[in-house]
């Protein structure tokens, strides 16, 4: 009898249409007869394929939905051949059969990681076949339990960086709203490594920062953290507008796992007033201005991004806003999308057309997320890269 049938209900029927694939490791021929025999008599859903060694069964194991697994095979000893089916990928459900003299083995072999054991000779087709389905169900089950603990792995990450990368402002001011989006690429999940943060100093001035770390994964996230803590650290330190790039490609230099790695920045620093803004680029798009009229900002003073060079080499722009505009800053990934399926980038003269035709809008929300929808929609599908953006609207006091 199986070694845990008085331990389970019932299993529940097989449907009609499906037929379980079954290798079956045997190299004893009147025993594989014998298991033949009773999966035939009870016209068990099932096709077996018979191999004789654990050699050809790390072959032939790919699709299958179920192993039998004779212990005593002549190229194993002990488990040894359990445990070389349980290390293959395809992960097929291993039920032990074991000799009448042999069954403490098979409780080892399910301590092992057996699904099931049966005793030769005293098992029916109707055992076999339940401990075959109990085998494929435990698997089934155990799979989905364990893809449900990397999802929430997953979201806890994904909340943490979220956290540390887009982090909630630090200002007040009843004239200004903004709002924010981000989007991972079609090759992820999680975030990568855009970031952006906006600080106020006590002399009014809004200190605002977007950055994008190449590359994709936890690493680039982890940095791009980095650069968002210290970069904020810096403002709140005084430290001077014009210095605070050189110390943040300090960081990246001395965080960064190896050369290549580098990342782009646009820093705004707008004034007490709110009628304009200081601004410095390395390697990063310029935002663009959406109101009183629609342009992207200058970006012929784009020096190279953080990490390119020894040294930070970008140069302050004065941007005139005047009492009442709209601003948008993104990292390139939405820049980045294309005109169709192999199109040339669409960079903001391809984009802008698209928010003209958003413009005004019902709120932001309505702005940020129908904006990469319709990028989305002209690239052919979702974007390659993350998306950051960074809405920032001054009207009325």
């Amino acid at each position: 009898m199986s070694g845990t049938e008085s331990a389970v209900a019932p299993a529940p029927a097989t449907p009609a249409d499906v037929i379980w694939p079954i290798l079956l490791v045997e190299d004893d021929d009147g025993d594989a007869f014998l298991v033949s025999e009773l999966l035939e008599e009870v016209s068990a859903p099932v096709s077996v394929t018979r191999v004789r060694t654990v050699a050809e069964a790390l072959v032939g194991s790919a699709g299958a939905a179920c192993i039998l697994l004779d212990l005593g095979l002549p190229d194993s000893e002990g488990l040894s051949a359990l445990r070389r089916l349980l290390e293959v990928e395809s992960g097929a459900p291993v039920v032990v059969l074991t000799g009448l003299v042999d069954e403490y083995r098979g409780e080892q072999a399910v301590a092992a990681g057996a699904q099931d054991y049966l005793v030769k000779g005293q098992v029916d087709g109707r055992d076999l076949v339940r401990a075959v389905r109990y085998a494929i169900e435990r698997t089934r089950a155990d799979t989905a339990a364990q893809a449900l603990r990397e999802s929430e792995l997953q979201a806890a990450e994904r909340s943490r960086l979220e956290r540390g990368l887009l982090p909630r402002p630090l200002y007040d001011d009843v004239r200004l709203r903004h709002d924010t989006r981000y989007r991972p690429g079609r090759r992820q999940s999680l975030l990568g490594g855009d970031f952006y943060d906006m600080v106020a100093t006590p002399d009014g001035v809004l200190h605002v920062l977007l950055g994008d770390v190449c590359g994709h994964g936890p690493d680039e996230a982890a940095l791009g953290v980095s650069l968002r803590i210290a970069w904020r650290t810096l403002v709140l330190a005084g430290v001077r507008e014009a210095d605070r790039l050189g110390y943040l490609q300090r960081v990246l230099v001395s965080e960064r796992d190896h050369d290549e790695i580098f990342a782009t920045v646009c820093e705004l620093s707008i004034a007490a007033d709110r009628e304009y803004a200081r601004m410095r680029l390395a390697g990063h798009p310029p935002p663009a201005i959406l109101y009183p009229r629609l342009a992207a900002l200058p970006g012929d003073v784009v020096s190279p991004a953080l990490g390119i060079l020894d040294e930070d080499l970008t140069q302050e722009v004065r941007v005139e806003l005047g009492p009442r505009w709209a601003l948008l800053l993104a990292t390139d990934g939405l820049l980045e999308g294309r005109d169709g399926p192999g199109g040339e980038p669409l960079g903001w003269e391809g984009v802008l057309p698209e928010l003209a035709k958003l413009w005004p809008p019902q709120g932001p929300d309505h702005l940020l997320d129908s904006l990469i929808d319709r990028i989305e929609a002209r690239n052919g599908g979702p974007l390659t890269d993350d998306v950051a953006l960074l809405l920032l609207m001054r009207g009325d006091d």
